[in-house]
């Protein structure tokens, strides 16, 4: 599996103009209807999920480019500006309709022919992804759009972004369904940000992978004998009854959990997962439970725990908030409607003017 990329941006109020919003459909559609002529489906994916072209793209179309608004317009925008049976490509969720993800893959299934067996490892991607940086990796944020996009061929990407209310940020998540191997093991390509968190849990971390490893161990060994360890008492007075067996560092946190956290330990055991990734996929298996797991797996069997943060633009036509300067409405309906005429004309065969375009990168 490979994560492509997360970017860090400031929470920003406020909705897109409705004069903004039909341009920026308008010209996304353009902008994808060129690199699929120039490229091919593969291509257009990989491009968004390069947090730094999607960022680009953003900003093509007129939207900010430091607000996390870019995120979820820009993924609605293409949502409408992609038809599917044209394009062979497929936008499901978003800000509000990201519950209506799997439904929405079944209902392009007939259109891209799916068998149900793909049709089922695409819903079962997009479920990964967004459990994968809700509870595998607990940086403080909280999901709140989630993006499917999908081919014919079932490659997929996936652009989701969560939110920070103590710091006033939110950060987006890019996945590629390339060179797929693993959820939950190092996913991450690229990460891209300005802000690291103090206390970040990252059990994707090759950092983590013992500590994986033993959260397996303990739920398929039943965790029964472990429910003494779940509560703030039996920690603190186990360390100091054998402080030398443990050496708790500076950032560990206690553990509290509820008998339901405790009876979700009991189901995944009754399940006896084969793997970590199983672990994680089961339904009631969150962010306390998988970190329950992993403090638990430090605390009596020594397993070392990582708290790294894994974490590492373009204007056209102005911005929506007038920066760097106001949205230039007739140069933008310029651009749709050359890219526009040029598709068109290369779809006839007749390509000077694509080609026109394509030498302008020789200029820079």
């Amino acid at each position: 599996m490979q994560k492509t990329g997360i970017a860090n941006l400031p929470l920003h109020p406020g909705k897109c103009p409705r004069w903004l919003f039909g341009r920026m459909v308008n010209l996304s559609r353009e902008i994808t209807n060129t690199i699929l002529l120039e490229y091919d489906q593969e291509e257009f994916l990989k491009r968004i999920a390069d947090p730094y072209f999607f960022q680009a793209f953003g900003c093509t179309v007129g939207f900010d480019w430091h607000s996390s608004g870019l995120t979820t317009t820009l993924c609605g925008a293409l949502k409408l500006a992609i038809d599917p049976q044209e394009t062979g490509i497929k936008v499901s969720g978003g800000k509000r309709e990201s519950k209506k993800t799997p439904t929405e893959i079944e209902q392009a299934s007939e259109l891209f022919s799916l068998s149900t067996n793909n049709i089922e490892k695409l819903k079962y991607s997009s479920r990964m992804a967004a459990k994968v940086d809700t509870a595998v990796l607990q940086d403080n944020y909280s999901l709140y759009q989630h993006t499917f996009i999908f081919t014919e061929r079932s490659q997929w990407v996936v652009v989701q972004q969560g939110l920070n209310p103590q710091s006033k940020y939110a950060r987006r998540y890019h996945w590629l369904s390339d060179n797929i191997k693993s959820f939950v093991q190092e996913p991450h390509n690229a990460i891209c940000c300005d802000e690291k968190q103090d206390h970040c849990l990252d059990l994707t971390s090759n950092e983590n992978k013992e500590t994986r490893a033993v959260s397996l161990d303990i739920i398929n060994d039943n965790p029964k004998h472990l429910e003494k360890y779940f509560t703030k008492q039996t920690l603190l007075t186990d360390f100091l009854k054998k402080p030398q067996a443990i050496t708790l560092s500076h950032n560990h946190y206690i553990i509290n959990m509820r008998k339901r956290d405790v009876e979700t330990l009991k189901k995944a055991y009754d399940l006896q997962p084969k793997s970590y990734e199983e672990l994680v996929s089961i339904k009631g298996v969150g962010p306390k439970t998988i970190r329950a797991l992993a403090l638990v797996s430090s605390l009596i069997y020594g397993s070392k725990l990582s708290w790294k943060d894994p974490t590492k633009y373009a204007f056209a036509h102005g911005g929506k908030d007038g920066i760097p300067y106001p949205v230039n409405r007739k140069l933008m309906d310029q651009t749709t409607s050359i890219l526009k005429n040029a598709v068109y004309q290369a779809k006839l065969g007749e390509s000077d003017k694509l080609k026109a375009i394509r030498r302008l990168t020789d200029l820079y």
